[in-house]
């Protein structure tokens, strides 16, 4: 059947499916791209890095070849053997649920999602291998079945070939709708190509999707589930450009990296901050931060009788945040934090203690600390990228009335600075390993003495407090999440770092 013969899909109503079922293909009807490059360039780097990238775009001009002037099927093939070929398929699984769910949400369809939402049966029938999108369609988009090609393995790597009856183009989508639902018809078929005309011919209606590139994207908060937490180094969608672009920027990334780090580590602290700037990394301060003890100023605010230095409350983006902290104060401040790279400690220019999880001991361990000066600490725990704050640990409220917010944000236009299922210890350098990274450090006013523990207040009274500041700030969104509903979500543990030893002991790390 040709594909004129269908209706657009602007012309599908959407009032009363609540009983009916639809099938969608997905790229260039689900999703607004029509062409699955960006995905399978996610998939190689992040997990068989930089030189897997490069063989994948080095053998994207024969897929496309195939795909265009001979078969569909032919290029889709040359695609997953490039991307997947010898991989874990645990790492692909891992890179679907943690990487991915990112970049399709921001590319939905609107006029596809309208269609597609309003049924109660939801089917995804597409060519990309399952175990690529199923995470998505299923958590993100509430997808009911997912049909699509299987990829080969031999014992647990990805072998790049296809299971049987191979891509899932054509007649073979026909085939499997047919093995799926039997005699029975669905109700709507959305496709946008020719070669989904035989599966859209087998619903009691068939719409097509007309390439409209120009289309905005549906706002990720009108689907059924905010994406809060995602992994992955690459800040942009790997077009053929920028996946072009990634590569040749690698070889002056990591020395460039290297420098920059060198000189937040050996330069004195006053110094950084104008070093940074004349590396290329932007060090942006707002608000007035509170003046340093010395002998000429030997207590600055007359109303603190405790002898306890300031606890400064940062929001947390990256390990890099007490670094940028210091800088942007022109001295070395402390921090406390719960686990760290060995790498780090050996680069980072800063003193840091770990915190065990046991409160007793953390307490007696931050109180000690403050005895000694200033001290930074971030109670979300963890990092999260979208502009939401995980929920405060009350402990530091316990221990001090001392309390200055910060609101820490960053910019990075390459690589992410964090993550959660990779070595932690490269945190630092794909920071500085993007072409001109920016951190924002906005101190806020102290917290007024009625509105700590001191006053009366309860810690965690005074911990939301402090959350709901730096996000009015920073205008992000507060939320109950914690660094185990993260590390589950990414990593499928629970983010903890088992240490041999019971006794932590002060250690110069980077983050926290």
């Amino acid at each position: 059947m040709a594909l004129s013969t269908f209706p657009t899909v602007n012309k599908c109503t959407s009032i009363g499916r609540e009983k009916h079922t639809v099938v969608a293909d997905m790229d260039g009807t689900l999703l607004i791209g029509r062409s699955s490059f960006p995905y399978f360039a996610l998939v190689a780097f992040e997990a068989g890095g930089i030189l897997r990238l490069l063989f994948y775009v080095l053998a994207s001009p024969i897929a496309a070849l195939l795909y265009y002037f001979i078969s569909e099927s032919a290029g889709i093939q040359v695609l997953i053997f490039a991307s997947m070929a010898g991989m874990k398929v645990s790492s692909i699984e891992s890179v679907a649920r943690a990487v991915l769910p990112k970049f399709y949400a921001g590319d939905v369809h609107p006029e596809s999602w309208r269609v597609f939402s309003s049924c109660g049966k939801r089917c995804v029938l597409t060519a990309n291998p399952r175990v690529m999108v199923e995470p998505f369609l299923k958590e993100f988009l509430g997808a009911d079945m997912v049909l699509g090609t299987e990829i080969a393995s031999y014992k647990g790597r990805a072998t790049g070939l296809i299971c049987k009856p191979g891509i899932l183009v054509g007649k073979k989508k026909a085939d499997a709708l047919k093995k799926a639902f039997g005699e029975e018809k669905p109700d709507i078929g959305l496709g946008d190509r020719q070669t989904d005309a035989p599966f859209m011919a087998l619903c009691k209606e068939g719409y097509i999707v007309p390439p409209k590139p120009e289309v905005k994207s549906v706002s990720t908060d009108k689907l059924p589930k905010p994406i809060i937490f995602h992994d992955g180094r690459l800040v942009q969608k790997p077009t053929p450009l920028i996946a072009l672009l990634t590569i040749l920027w690698m070889p002056i990334a990591f020395p460039l990296a290297c420098l920059r780090m060198a000189a937040g580590s050996l330069l004195p602290m006053h110094l950084v901050y104008y070093a940074f700037w004349a590396l290329g990394v932007r060090v942006i301060i707002k608000g007035n931060p509170p003046p340093k003890v010395t002998k000429s100023n030997p207590n600055p605010n007359p109303n603190n009788n405790n002898d306890s230095g300031v606890l400064f409350i940062c929001s947390h983006r990256t390990l890099l945040d007490p670094i940028f902290l210091s800088a942007a104060l022109g001295r070395p401040i402390p921090a406390v934090t719960y686990s760290v790279s060995r790498l780090s400690e050996i680069i980072s220019p800063i003193k840091t203690v770990r915190l065990n999880r046991d409160r007793a001991i953390d307490a007696a361990m931050i109180k000690k600390l403050l005895q000694e000066g200033d001290l930074a600490i971030c109670p979300e725990g963890t990092t999260c990228r979208e502009p939401f704050l995980l929920r405060f640990s009350a402990l530091f409220a316990e221990l001090t009335d001392e309390l200055v917010p910060v609101a820490m944000v960053n910019r990075m236009s390459m690589f992410h600075g964090t993550t959660a299922r990779g070595w932690k210890g490269m945190d630092p350098f794909y920071f500085f390993m993007n072409p001109s990274p920016a951190y924002e450090v906005t101190f806020l006013n102290k917290l007024p003495k009625e509105l700590t523990c001191g006053a009366g207040k309860s810690s965690h009274d005074v911990a939301n407090y402090i959350q709901r500041v730096i996000a009015a700030t920073l205008s992000y969104e507060c939320t109950g999440f914690t660094r185990k509903d993260k590390y589950r979500a990414l990593a499928g543990n629970d983010g903890v770092v088992v240490e041999k030893g019971h006794i932590l002991k002060a250690n110069k790390v980077m983050g926290c």
